[in-house]
Order: C-alpha cells, then structure tokens, then sequence
C-alpha cells in the first residue's frame, strides 16, 4: 500500500518540472530531489506513527517545517523551543526522542 503512494508523492517536491534547460543542472536537481524523498520517507517511517505515518509530503512539511519554534543556547546545550499551543507539537517532540533513540550505526 505504501509504494503507490511514495510513486505518487515523487512529483510533488519537484519532479514535475525541471529547473533549467542545461542537463548537469537539472541531474543535480534530481538527485537533490530523490534524497529530501528518501529523507522523508525514512522520518515518516522511523519516527512517525498514527496519521504522520501515512501523511502527504505537502501536510509534512506544514506541521514539521513550518512550526514557529526558537532554538535557543543555553547551558552548553542547544534546545528548540516549540509553542504548547501548535497542534502537533507532542508529535514533533515524539519523531525527534525516536530519531535519538536510535542506536548509532557501526564501525566497519
């Protein structure tokens, strides 16, 4: 069920048109293209679950990418602060304590 609805998401972040007319531009553009889907095929499916898990490219980026958080450095830490008050804030708290929770890969 997933692979129809990855295909079909490929042309929203920019294959449906190419940047330029000169080939080495747009493969550049193709490839950087093919690594934000793989990017966020792998966030929706390590660190999402529910609705997120399963959610457009274009509803992703509003509710991850759009969140009005502040970084803040303090304590030879760095935090981002996210507002209680946007909807999917505990779901982006959530995706980034899965994402940390992963083991770090190993050396070859």
């Amino acid at each position: 069920m997933r692979g129809p609805a990855t295909a079909r998401s490929g042309a929203t972040p920019g294959l449906a048109r190419f940047p330029s007319r000169w080939m080495s531009i747009n493969q550049a553009w193709l490839t950087v293209t093919a690594l934000a889907c793989d990017l966020r095929a792998w966030l929706q499916l390590l660190a999402c679950d529910g609705e997120m898990a399963t959610a457009t490219p274009k509803t992703l980026r509003y509710r991850f990418l759009h969140v009005p958080a502040v970084l803040v450095r303090g304590q030879r830490r760095r935090r981002l602060k996210i507002p209680r008050t946007w909807p999917w804030a505990a779901q982006i708290v959530t995706a980034f304590r899965r994402l940390l929770a992963l083991p770090h890969p190993a050396e070859p």
